[in-house]
């Protein structure tokens, strides 16, 4: 099992302290959670962000894109070995090219599943993911009250 801290829930005044407390914790990924406004009706944490992480910390990131066209803009996260990113199938037309853009950078590609996104949308593409988000609440803001389907979606898997 691997833990994967949510930076959109850190304090961004004191984010430098707050990396070092998830060192210290030995955290395993940084997980950063990408929003266009689109897909989702929130903004939140671009590739400038990544940037300035990446250069206060080596622990790798987890990057979730609720974006719509995750494809476009892949190339601007500048991914590493070690780090994975998250796609929903509904943001993008074709999720196994994407998944692959992914993988070509060193990644490990991951699907996420929305609350009511059927399981049963992985079926095929299993074998062209390392990895599996399922949202517990719909994608766009922190703090939602969990949708309590979604806990039976993770024991039927």
């Amino acid at each position: 099992m691997k833990l994967s801290a949510s930076m959109m829930c850190a304090n961004y005044l004191n984010l430098g302290s707050d990396i070092k407390e998830l060192e210290e914790s030995k955290i395993d990924y940084f997980h950063i959670d990408v929003m266009d406004g689109d897909f989702v009706p929130n903004f939140q944490l671009g590739t400038d962000y990544v940037k300035a992480l990446r250069t206060a910390s080596k622990i790798p990131i987890d990057i979730h894109l609720m974006v719509n066209n995750p494809e476009k803009h892949i190339d601007s996260f500048d991914l590493k070995p070690g780090d994975i990113m998250s796609v929903h199938q509904e943001t993008t037309r074709h999720l196994q090219r994407t998944l692959s853009l992914i993988k070509d950078k060193g990644a490990t590609p991951a699907m996420a599943i929305n609350p009511s996104t059927p399981i049963n949308t992985m079926d095929y593409i299993l074998d062209d993911i390392g990895m599996v988000l399922i949202m517990t609440v719909n994608p766009g803001f922190a703090g939602q009250k969990l949708v309590p389907q979604t806990l039976k979606k993770i024991s039927d898997t």
